[in-house]
Order: C-alpha cells, then structure tokens, then sequence
C-alpha cells in the first residue's frame, strides 16, 4: 500500500482552454510549498492532482497542513493507493481505516467507478466493502444520509484510491495566475485581510509600509513584517517595501490645515505606492479600506484618494463590517499581532476633527499650498526592499 494525497482543484475546472496554465501554476507552488517535506511527484488525471513521495518518513500530518492553505485546493485527502483488486481493497479499507471508524458511530460507503473494466459496479463496490467494514467494526451502522464517516473507494485507471472525509481546502486560485499588485500594509487588523483576499484570487503580493520615526518606533516596523510572514502562508513569497514617510507628514502638519492632514496624507502615499508600483510592473493597488469605517473611508473621501491614481485600486474588503474582518484575521493567525501596541504612521499628527466629506477641489488646493513633489521623489528614492516568505 502507498499513501498520497488527492487534490480536488474546484474553481479551475471552468477555466476552459486556459485550465492548463492554471493547473500548472497550482502544481509549480505546491512543489514549492513542500519542496523541505522530501521529494514528491506530482501528477495529474481525471480532474484530480496527486501528491506521493517513496519517502516512508515524511510527515503527511504537515503536507495536509501545508495543502490546506495553499490558493486554488478546493479539497483535498489523503488516501491509500493499492491494486484494483477487490480481495485487496477490503483488506486495505479495513486497515486504512483504523484510526478513523473505532471512533465514529456511523458511516456510508460510496464508490467510484471510472475505469468501467472493474467487474464490479459502484453500487456492488459500496455493499461488498460495506459489510467488510462492519464485520471489521461491529459497532458501527450505516447512515447513509448523514453519516459521521464517509469511506471513498474510487477505482481510476491507474488503480484504487480508498479515503474518508475529504478536508476543505483554501479555495481561490493559484498565487500568480491573476498578475501581481501592491498592497498598502499597516500594523493594523484590516490590510493582512485585504492582502490574503486578494492573494486568494491569484495575484502575487508585494507589500509596501510607511514608517515615520522617529513618530514610529523600530517594532511597529517589525510587527508589520511579521504580519505579512503570516500573510505569506497563504500567500506564499512577498516582497516588502519599507519607505520613510516623516519628512512628508511633517511637511503636512506645518503646510496644510489640520482638518486635511488624513486625506492629504491617504494622497500622498497613494503617489508613492503608485510610482513603485509603476516601477515593479505591478498592475494595482490593494488597500485595506472599509466604507465609513473611519473618516478618511468615506465615499468623498476615497473619491479623493482615488483622484491621484491611474492604476487600479482594489478594496476587498469595502462591504465588510469590522466584525467579519477581524473573523478572517483570527483564521489566518494575524489577529494577536495586529493589536499588538505599536503605532504606525496613520495615528501621527491625526487631527481632531478630520474631514469625512472632502471636497476634491478644496483637496487639491489645501495640497498645492506646499510642493511635495521633491520629498515624494527622495521617499522613493529611500525607499528600501527586503523579501519576506513564511517560516514554513
């Protein structure tokens, strides 16, 4: 008996003549993702991919763990691969099984036949291993509605695969399939969840962070690298920018109302984003936003800070309440470090009443009041990359 893994790849199916490509690119980043694991193949038939290694040591706990977050796994198993033989199936499916049905209640068999040349059919298929599997498991009865444990036999045509219950995996498409973008990071809860939703849907992230020391402090820093190292499980690679942002935002407080320091701020840093943007070949923006949930959300106000930008800017999580965005935080382990308290930069010189209905003329005028073209070439200039992946 060999073990592998069976992956069932949803969304790509409708891909037409282009699933190619996309499967391909799903195959190149689980490789990469398990390349420390051992040496596994990969192939592929029948709509499914699978995963099997000859290394009788490898750690399959830490495939699964590592198959469930990467984009474009709808679901995925591990399963027993032996010869389709039915005397060899009930002996396998019996043994497979050991861990799983002494603890279950009730179960249901079902069967797959895709190699029509079996003698049996499916239906013979799901009776015969059946009844092995409660002379093997008296305690157990068949629920075939609702059953606590699902037995698979799937007779393929390069042999049988026997498993139970399939785990969900992370959905989406393949990192990459979608082109790459730039995504506005901050120490706070919603842009690590704006850059794993878009990440989802097959773009390669790179991050980009605006510091103000000495306003900000070196661990505010370190906090948002360690949050795109989480995102980055998902996500995989991420290339991070780091610009220095506290001549631009001093230049604000002494040249510029209060009341638009935060719109101002959101403008300016858009320009920059934009320029490197430009300069990586990254075909968008992502932000973080969330409409009205603070004031420099609002529709005035991102009309404001969308007036500045000719590439497009992407909010994934614009209908969301913060309920719903902190839910996705916890599931992808960015939470406790998010509340961590280190402030960025979007907290310095934060005026106390700030504009939620900007006018956009009145916008561009407060904004002409000084020329912040030469210190938004110098913060692109200093700006500094480093590439961050995850741990594992």
């Amino acid at each position: 008996m060999k073990e592998v893994m069976m992956i069932k790849n949803g969304e790509l199916a409708l891909k037409g003549l282009n699933r190619h490509a996309f499967e391909e690119a799903l195959m190149k980043n689980i490789r990469w993702r398990l390349k420390d694991l051992g040496k596994f193949t990969i192939t592929r038939a029948q709509s499914t991919m699978y995963v099997q290694t000859d290394d009788p040591y490898v750690d399959y706990d830490e495939v699964a763990d590592r198959l469930s977050k990467i984009f474009g796994i709808a679901a995925f198993t591990r399963a027993a691969f032996v010869e389709k033989d039915m005397d060899v199936i009930k002996r396998t499916a019996v043994e497979y099984m050991a861990n799983i049905l002494p603890d279950a209640r009730t179960f249901k068999v079902n069967a797959r036949r895709s190699d029509k040349k079996f003698p049996l059919t499916s239906p013979e298929l799901q009776q015969e291993l059946g009844a092995e599997l409660l002379r093997a498991y008296p305690h157990l009865r068949v629920d075939v509605r609702h059953p606590e444990v699902e037995v698979m036999v799937e007779i393929r045509d390069f042999g049988a695969y026997i498993h139970a219950n399939q785990l969900p995996g992370a959905g989406g498409l393949p990192v990459g399939t979608s082109g790459s973008a730039l995504v506005m990071i901050s120490g706070g809860i919603d842009s690590p969840v704006a850059a794993y939703m878009m990440a989802k849907r097959g773009l390669l992230l790179h991050a980009i962070h605006f510091a103000s020391p000495p306003y900000t402090s070196d661990r505010a820093l370190q906090k948002v690298e360690m949050l795109c190292e989480k995102v980055s499980v998902y996500a995989g690679r991420i290339w991070f920018y780091y610009v220095p942002f506290t001549k631009i935002q001093e230049a604000i407080r002494e040249h510029c109302p209060e009341e638009y320091f935060t719109i101002i701020m959101r403008r300016l840093m858009m320009k920059i984003a934009m320029r490197i943007a430009k300069q990586q070949d990254l075909g968008a923006l992502i932000t973080g936003e969330s409409l009205a949930q603070v004031a420099s959300q609002t529709i005035a106000a991102i009309a404001a800070t969308d007036d500045v930008c000719t590439i497009p800017v992407f909010r994934p999580l614009i209908g969301m309440d913060k309920n719903e965005i902190i839910d996705v935080a916890r599931k992808i382990d960015t939470f406790d470090t998010s509340i961590l308290p280190y402030e960025d930069c979007c907290t310095v010189f934060t005026p106390k009443h700030p504009k939620t209905r900007p006018d956009l003329q009145m916008v561009r005028d407060n904004e002409a009041l000084f020329d912040f073209e030469p210190l938004i070439e110098e913060a692109v200039e200093q700006t500094t990359r480093k590439l961050i992946r995850s741990v594992t």
